[in-house]
């Protein structure tokens, strides 16, 4: 699997259903994500920012956005799923977040300190939810009905994913 530089953790995978113990551990890896980001980015130059983390893939720059924008929005459905009956939630193109002038162009530390500041809301409320929470449902037009528990899982390992996208870059490229 680390040899695969589009998935380096491999691509994500949900068993159906989600236990207590494995909920703990998903809130955790959410929890540690902003750290680990932070870690992995810890010294790259502007020139290393702009490097893509594959050919044909982002810069750890757009990694480093990419992963506010798309962790802002997952809090944002947490809490319509919550807060409504199995809302219909907005998708976005994130090729094209991806491609506009702040993804491509400004510095990462206010979308580092974003995603902290998302994850720190986002672990509180997480942590508040019963397991009759977490099987409340959302609408994606594109995907269809999920379970907060599904999109437990897939938040959980989305971090783990792009750290996995820089960690193996600055290992193949010696930095």
């Amino acid at each position: 699997m680390a040899s695969d530089l589009q998935y380096p953790i491999g691509k994500f995978q949900w068993a159906g259903s989600t236990t207590e113990a494995e909920r703990r551990e998903f809130i955790a890896q959410i929890e540690e994500t902003p750290a680990r980001l932070r870690e992995a980015v810890q010294g790259l130059s502007e020139q290393q920012l702009d490097t893509p983390y594959r050919h044909g893939g982002w810069t750890v720059r757009q990694v480093v956005h990419h992963l506010a924008d798309s962790h802002m929005n997952a809090f944002v459905r947490f809490k319509l799923a919550l807060t409504e009956e199995q809302p219909t939630i907005k998708p976005y193109n994130q090729d094209l977040w991806a491609s506009t002038a702040d993804a491509k162009e400004f510095p990462i530390n206010p979308s580092l300190n974003l995603l902290e500041s998302v994850h720190t809301r986002l672990v509180a409320l997480l942590r508040s939810m019963r397991a009759t929470d977490f099987a409340r449902t959302f609408n994606h037009p594109e995907s269809g009905v999920n379970t907060l528990d599904k999109y437990l899982a897939l938040y959980a390992w989305h971090g783990r994913h792009h750290v996995g996208h820089i960690t193996s870059l600055r290992e193949r490229m010696k930095w």
